[in-house]
């Protein structure tokens, strides 16, 4: 009897709470939105899978959980905790990326550099409501919409707040196709909702090889802070447009980045245990991460209707395509094509939005790099 008493101890119901099973609801509601709702079903399939395994009572106790050293989560979670994983990924959105859209037309670069004033909005928001400066940092970079570079920067300056940092970047990322389009109407007009963007011209495939040794070159002496995610974005992109590494180009798009995608979202997802991730500082930062989407995605679009005021004709710019100027690739660009076909269905804005959705990657990467520089010594 003694030793089924002792049993008992050891299982899950005995130690069950109400915040392990608020917990799991949030991970099932994760893994559903992924399955049924197709919300980057990549991202939020294994991040909930590992918010019910970080919240199983009683595997903290016994040794198995993310925060017990030499376990094999714990082991899994180093590449979250030291940085490693986040440059993998960038090295395979780089092999996916196609930068000729924006090497045709430079000027939208802009429009990632304005949506990445929700990162610094967020950082002085995050201030205001009681974070040190290096929580505040973290938690800002959520803005630029890039859950990669959140983990990063975070794992560098808080690492404390990595699991809610990490979960709130995914979490609106997921959400892009939610949070977006009804900002995006209110500050466009219809006139504006149906401007055709002239096509783009033919870049040469010397350009597309040029762009990111020219790229690493320039965002690197700008913010060398950004050195590890800007270089592995940029190789990435080279073994694509060499054409001579296909080989290391297809690994890592496919195997690689697949994988680190898995083992990041698990783990994150298994460090949101509810004796750590249910705080205030948590729901915080879910709140601010609502409020730097908003305002990045504003800023993108208000920004585009300045640059109207300097630019005639065909050369006029869709203020719908300023969302994308977040890094939520390619999600926000499909939310641009999606919203300009409700008013125009002849009016294809996808490969025009491609240009400030990916000029917003390099953004955050080169935000990134600024705050670490700053606040990083």
């Amino acid at each position: 009897m003694q030793e089924l008493i002792q049993f008992l101890h050891t299982t899950a119901f005995f130690n069950i709470n109400f915040g392990y099973l608020l917990m799991i609801a949030i991970g099932l509601a994760f893994i559903w939105l992924g399955i049924f709702k197709e919300f980057e079903p990549l991202l939020l399939v294994p991040i909930g899978f590992g918010i019910l395994v970080g919240n199983i009572p009683g595997v903290f106790e016994q040794g198995q959980g993310v925060y017990n050293s030499g376990s094999v989560l714990n082991y899994l979670y180093f590449g979250v905790t030291k940085g490693i994983y986040p440059p993998l990924i960038f090295l395979g959105i780089g092999a996916m990326t196609d930068f000729s859209t924006l090497i045709a037309n430079p000027k939208l670069i802009l429009l990632g550099a304005a949506a990445q004033f929700g990162i610094f909005a967020t950082f002085a928001g995050s201030l205001l409501l009681g974070f040190n400066i290096l929580e505040a940092a973290s938690i800002g970079i959520i803005g630029g919409a890039d859950g990669p570079t959140s983990i990063y920067l975070s794992s560098k300056l808080a690492p404390h707040l990595v699991g809610p940092i990490a979960i709130a970047a995914y979490s609106y990322m997921a959400l892009v196709p939610v949070i977006q389009p009804p900002i995006m109407k209110l500050l466009t007009t219809k006139k504006e909702r149906v401007i055709h963007m002239k096509s783009p011209r033919l870049v040469s495939k010397r350009e597309k090889i040029i762009f990111p040794i020219v790229g690493l070159i320039i965002t690197t002496f700008i913010a060398p802070g950004g050195l590890t995610l800007l270089a592995m974005l940029f190789l990435g992109n080279l073994l694509k447009e060499s054409t001579v590494t296909e080989r290391l180009a297809n690994s890592s798009r496919t195997v690689l980045i697949d994988v680190v995608t898995i083992l990041i979202g698990l783990t994150v997802g298994a460090s949101t245990s509810a004796n750590v991730f249910l705080t205030a500082k948590s729901i915080k930062i879910f709140t601010l991460g609502a409020f730097s989407f908003a305002v990045a995605t504003a800023a993108g679009v208000l920004f585009a209707k300045f640059m109207n005021l300097f630019l005639k004709g065909d050369n006029k710019i869709n203020p719908l395509i300023g969302n994308a100027g977040v890094s939520a690739v390619p999600d926000s660009a499909r939310v641009s094509q999606i919203v300009g076909q409700q008013y125009d269905k002849t009016n294809y804005l996808l490969m025009h939005a491609m240009a400030p959705n990916v000029a917003g990657v390099i953004g955050s990467a080169v935000a990134a790099g600024v705050l670490l520089g700053i606040l990083g010594n």
